[in-house]
């Protein structure tokens, strides 16, 4: 993925990837009719942050990286912001906060560390990543392959023109993320295809975040959620926070990366799954709504 070198706009030079960073904007929402995943940010709020801190334009395209930080190289003079976990940014030799726009010189590396809490970190840079747009956005979809692949060390990324002056903020206060989560479920479409012991249990015991969670969905651990119904479903839509039950009965809360359809029933929808983007293995979800 390497840019045109000598435009005026300059690059930026990955060194170092780590375990997944990729192109992120707030995704693909207005071609969910047509079968187009979402994509975008797993916290639009901090990648939103991020942007206004250096003076873009909300939706501009940055990084987001995940559990083992990135390392940066502008080949011209910016500013950056980091949002998300609480992490060590250095630009240089210099120490820089997260939560605040950071001044970087022309040949100027930037990390980002491992977060000490949390999962992921966003990256907004003066005028943004300027890969070219996929159905509307620049993002990186991890499941269908939409948008630029995930960054390898070396890649070469273009930016764009800067939008405006940094903003006037000395610093952010992060909110820290929870060891548990209360997230709202609203029940259905398919939830007549489980038993009322089922029910019980999705809204009565606890349930632990998965290692093999990612981008498409935060795998659930925990009581399993026994069906009603036996048999096959025919492969239906899915949305931004199903919560599909596969064969094993373990809940599986989908994000950003979801498939557009799935086989397996849709118990209900979690109304906001952005507290899953910072939520590591083990960490305890719980599940409430109207109908409990």
């Amino acid at each position: 993925m390497t840019a045109p070198t000598g435009g005026p706009a300059g690059t930026v030079e990955v060194l170092r990837a780590g375990a997944l960073t990729t192109v992120q904007d707030l995704g693909r929402p207005g071609w969910a009719h047509l079968g187009v995943p979402r994509s975008g940010a797993l916290d639009p709020a901090a990648l939103r942050l991020a942007n206004r801190l250096v003076g873009n334009p909300e939706p501009t395209a940055g990084l987001e990286s995940t559990l083992t930080g990135c390392a940066l190289r502008f080949t011209r003079a910016t500013t950056v912001a980091v949002t998300g976990a609480d992490t060590d940014v250095r630009v240089g030799a210099r120490p820089g906060d997260v939560g605040r726009p950071l001044a970087v010189p022309a040949g100027g590396v930037v990390r980002v560390g491992p977060p000490r809490t949390g999962v992921r970190s966003w990256l907004a840079v003066a005028g943004g990543i300027g890969v070219e747009p996929v159905l509307g956005s620049r993002a990186t979809d991890t499941l269908s392959g939409l948008g630029p692949p995930p960054l390898r060390d070396g890649d070469r990324l273009p930016l764009g023109t800067p939008a405006g002056p940094p903003a006037p903020v000395d610093v952010t206060v992060p909110a820290p993320p929870s060891a548990e989560l209360r997230l709202t479920l609203r029940l259905g479409p398919r939830d007549n295809w489980f038993t009322p012991l089922a029910l019980d249990r999705l809204f009565g015991t606890a349930y632990t975040v998965s290692p093999v969670s990612n981008r498409v969905g935060a795998r659930l651990t925990g009581a399993a959620l026994p069906r009603a119904v036996a048999g096959e479903l025919p492969s239906e839509g899915l949305v931004l926070g199903a919560v599909q039950v596969p064969a094993d009965g373990q809940p599986l809360v989908f994000l950003a990366d979801h498939p557009t359809t799935g086989g397996y029933p849709v118990i209900g929808v979690v109304a906001d799954v952005t507290p899953l983007a910072q939520a590591r293995p083990g960490t305890t979800v719980t599940f409430h709504g109207p109908q409990r």
